[in-house]
């Protein structure tokens, strides 16, 4: 072993293919269902708010789906980002752990969104697309997807939660400046979003509201826009994949294999995408690497969640599928990890968990910041508050191994910086955070309204 730090792939070395988990999923997928006919969904009510190619990436079996050329010119712009051991944060916390750090926030646009946002504004465009909608919590989603629509030349109209809004006017700011129309949701300019405000005119909003607009906004346009997601569905995570693969390089430059490959998830895009990978790698390969998936105890949708079916929005327009979830009606509180405030969580993901082929941990607020500074000032870099939640259970690797005594290799996605997130820095510093917990009362509460399925879903 040398004292080497990074590890840097040549642009030659950029995945050309995409991994798809369909083709080693495990565990039977359940079906997607319309929420008007609670029958499967077809092709064609999907087409409302996704064009066809990503359709059929949805569905498809194919293990590798090949990249385009015009996406893979666009992703060299920051691609193959690096893997750097965690050297000086391995000797801070006195670990005979090996860290290790995927980072993704070398992107345009400061994290791992563009990953997906570049193919699905390149498909749309080929589509004959004109425009987007789509919700952002943290802003992080929203900024990628509107750096990747100029490269296409469509419009884009992003529904900012509310609270995010406020909370991140400098990711607002950006959108705008890559040309993007922002709007606080709930809003006046949708249906659902003067439902919300004549119920709660203060509404600070959620991922679910936000959902609901964008999807609204697209499906009543007659045709002359469609919807861009940046988490759950399948062809988002297949589109994050490049992440690991390319992860799967580096640890070989390294000469290590992690014991364990941790990840936030909100929606479950960035950990999927450092993840699923790794599982192809433990399914076909016989390797053994645990797969940890560290999420907020304000929004535990995999901790604390009903593994069930329900909205992916809270106006019931979105596809039915079942994943743990809170509840389609979640406003989760105001914490700063806004992108991981959503009330469920991607579907193959939860499978996965539901099936013991990956492992959760809920983890509260004051200590992922305090991992979050641990981590700055040992290797500095000031992560996003939802990458920190990442850091948090990479540090509890990394002290479990030192109190067993044990030699471990760790592997983490830094899913994005945070200098548009120093608000939140300025609170925690402030002594002005506190933490969450979501109540037990509210989530079976909300089990109340969970839409009723056939027998055969």
């Amino acid at each position: 072993m040398t004292d080497q730090t990074r590890f840097i792939l040549n642009e030659s070395d950029l995945p050309r293919a995409w991994y798809n988990l369909n083709a080693d999923m495990p565990v039977p997928p359940a079906p997607v269902l319309n929420p008007q006919t609670m029958e499967p969904v077809t092709p064609d009510f999907l087409n409302v708010l996704f064009p066809m190619e990503l359709i059929m990436q949805e569905v498809s079996g194919d293990r590798y789906i090949d990249i385009p050329e015009e996406v893979r010119e666009i992703y060299k712009m920051y691609r193959p980002s690096p893997l750097l051991r965690a050297r000086r944060l391995e000797k801070v916390l006195d670990t005979p752990a090996h860290i290790y750090f995927k980072y993704e926030g070398v992107s345009p646009s400061g994290s791992h969104k563009p990953n997906t946002a570049i193919p699905q504004a390149f498909y749309n465009k080929a589509d004959g697309t004109k425009a987007l909608t789509t919700e952002t919590g943290a802003g992080q989603w929203g900024s990628a997807l509107a750096f990747a629509c100029k490269f296409f030349d469509l419009d884009l109209e992003v529904y900012m939660v509310k609270v995010s809004y406020h909370q991140k006017p400098y990711r607002r700011i950006l959108m705008e400046t890559y040309g993007a129309h922002v709007f606080a949701s709930p809003t006046d300019r949708t249906q659902f979003g003067r439902s919300i405000l004549a119920g709660d005119a203060d509404s600070p909003g959620s991922l679910g509201i936000a959902i609901a607009e964008a999807v609204e906004a697209a499906a009543t346009s007659g045709g002359t826009k469609k919807y861009g997601i940046g988490s759950v569905l399948n062809h988002v995570l297949l589109h994050q994949t490049i992440v690991g693969e390319e992860a799967i390089k580096q640890m070989d430059l390294a000469g290590e294999y992690p014991d364990v490959v941790v990840g936030c998830v909100g929606g479950g895009s960035n950990f999927a995408g450092i993840a699923y990978p790794f599982l192809r790698q433990n399914l076909l390969d016989g390797q053994q690497t645990r797969l940890l998936a560290i999420e907020p105890t304000a929004s535990p949708s995999l901790t604390r969640g009903v593994y069930t079916f329900d909205y992916g929005d809270s106006a019931k327009m979105a596809p039915i599928v079942k994943m743990y979830t809170l509840g389609h009606d979640f406003v989760p509180p105001p914490i700063h990890a806004g992108g991981l405030r959503y009330h469920g969580m991607a579907p193959s993901l939860c499978a996965l968990y539901d099936a013991g082929y990956i492992e959760a941990k809920a983890v509260h607020q004051l200590a992922t910041f305090e991992a979050a500074i641990t981590f700055s000032q040992a290797e500095g870099i000031l992560p996003a508050p939802e990458s920190a939640h990442a850091i948090r259970g990479a540090i509890d690797e990394a002290l479990d191994a030192k109190e067993k005594g044990e030699e471990r290799v760790i592997l983490f996605n830094l899913s994005g910086h945070g200098h548009f997130d120093l608000g939140a820095y300025e609170a925690y510093l402030g002594r002005e955070l506190e933490d969450y917990a979501y109540p037990e009362a509210d989530i079976q509460q909300a089990m109340e309204k969970l839409p009723e399925v056939p027998a055969f879903a």
